[in-house]
């Protein structure tokens, strides 16, 4: 089978560390990839200001969706303004009318940063309302009345906002793609800097490969894997709807 998938990140660079190899198997198998990153990294520079930092992480943004094969939907809001309010539902919701996914993957509603969090919120309360017609969004996009499919990638770090370990339902084998994720995670040359700096995440690429490694041996099989919760189906999909499953086939094995 092959379909659409829509992978929708907080900040640039999110989508690459936590999303990408999944994404990129999709793409493998001729699935069409778009990605949505909701702010638009402001915050993320020690030296440049508010409107050069934005620039030059919307070309990363843009550079990594080009290495990923994706179509690159452009931020909404600044850093820190990702919040549960009308105007931003009405944007999220427009996106997710105009590409009309079949999967859509997306940060856990529970995570160490709350910019993720409300990205997650927003997503999901979107994809509920796809198909109510007195629902406007912004700008106008006729409804959706296709079922979509919503994952959740694991927190940065596999753990919640209380220190305690996450589980998937799912890992996904990313060994394949692991070159091509590397790639377009280090297209974001200005966040590796930041993070460095403000967070002490250090050797940007290597954290990814550590968190990428941990999954890779949790699933027992693979070397490389990304981890996955399926969002509950009601208002979303059939029961049965097991998209990204049955599309990745060999490439996805169960927890347990």
């Amino acid at each position: 089978m092959s379909g659409t998938v829509l992978a929708v990140g907080a900040h640039p660079d999110d989508i690459e560390f936590m999303m990408a190899g999944t994404l990129l198997q999709l793409v493998r198998k001729n699935w069409e990839a778009h990605v949505f990153v909701v702010a638009s990294g402001s915050l993320g520079s020690a030296v440049t200001d508010r409107d050069e930092t934005v620039r030059i992480r919307h070309e990363e943004a843009r550079r990594a969706a080009e290495i990923m094969g994706a179509h690159f939907h452009s931020p909404i809001v600044d850093d820190l303004e990702i919040f549960y309010t009308l105007p931003l539902l009405r944007k999220v919701s427009a996106v997710i009318r105009q590409v009309k996914p079949t999967i859509i993957l997306t940060h856990s509603p529970s995570e160490y940063m709350e910019d993720h969090e409300c990205t997650c919120r927003l997503v999901v309360s979107s994809a509920f309302c796809r198909g109510m017609q007195n629902f406007e969004t912004d700008p106008a996009v006729n409804i959706m009345t296709e079922n979509l499919t919503v994952y959740h990638c694991l927190p940065y770090g596999l753990r919640d906002p209380l220190n305690r370990i996450v589980s998937p339902d799912f890992y996904v084998d990313t060994g394949e793609c692991l070159e091509s994720k590397k790639k377009a995670l280090a297209s974001h040359r200005s966040q590796k800097e930041w993070l460095d700096q403000s967070q002490g995440i250090d050797s940007y690429i290597h954290s990814m490969l550590d968190m990428s490694r941990r999954m890779g041996r949790d699933s027992g099989v693979f070397e490389h894997a990304e981890g996955w919760i399926r969002h509950n189906p009601l208002g979303f999909c059939e029961e049965n709807d097991r998209p990204l499953e049955n599309a990745l086939g060999p490439q996805l094995i169960r927890h347990t």
